[in-house]
């Protein structure tokens, strides 16, 4: 895999999964849609189970873990498969345990200062969350003049409609998004419509 979460496709999925059965079932219609990163978010109790699942049945799916606010969350995902790692935010600590895990990460920022500070931790590649509350594509635009080392994966309140404007930044290398794992789908178990709206997703470029 590329070094870099930002490359794999335009827009990373962000999964929240109530039952880790249905994992394997989405992860491969969302790979067939074409959008091979999946950011399973440690939002439930089904999370380390559905990654570990998705890790082990679909080796075209690249898994990351979402959500991850510890050292213990990254040395749990990390252990039971995930890719990579995406933080809302971001310590020292957390920072420290991220480097460590030997798989690409994703620290979250909202602010100048949180980016000038991950650049000189040597981090250029960040997630920014979250994305519409936090400025928006006006946001990123300012920050790429003085900050252009800076890339990021906006995340929060990014929809089909609004993805092109933030994908054709040149500091967005891709966007985090939910819509194409719309509740009702994954709860009938309508993978098709799921594969569709990744298709859909997987064709936007900037």
């Amino acid at each position: 895999m590329t070094s870099s979460v930002l490359d794999l496709a335009p827009v990373v999925p962000v999964v929240v999964l109530e039952d880790a059965a249905d994992a394997v079932p989405l992860a491969r219609a969302l790979v067939a849609g074409g959008l091979p990163a999946i950011e399973v978010t440690l939002r439930t109790a089904a999370a380390l189970d559905a990654i570990k699942a998705i890790a082990a049945e679909v080796p075209d799916a690249v898994v990351g873990a979402g959500t991850v606010i510890s050292a213990r969350n990254v040395t749990d995902t990390v252990a039971a498969g995930a890719r990579f790692l995406v933080s809302p935010g971001w310590t020292d600590t957390l920072l420290d345990a991220m480097k460590a895990s030997g798989v690409p990460f994703l620290p979250g920022v909202s602010t100048t200062s949180e980016v000038v500070a991950l650049l000189e931790r040597g981090v250029t590649e960040m997630k920014f969350f979250p994305a519409e509350a936090a400025g928006g594509t006006a946001y990123l635009k300012a920050l790429s003049a003085p900050l252009p080392q800076a890339r990021f994966c906006p995340t929060g309140g990014v929809s089909l409609t609004s993805a092109p404007s933030y994908l054709a930044l040149p500091n967005v290398g891709c966007v985090g998004g939910s819509w194409m794992v719309p509740g009702d789908a994954v709860a009938a178990g309508d993978w098709a419509r799921v594969e569709r709206l990744a298709a859909e997703a997987a064709a936007l470029r900037g």
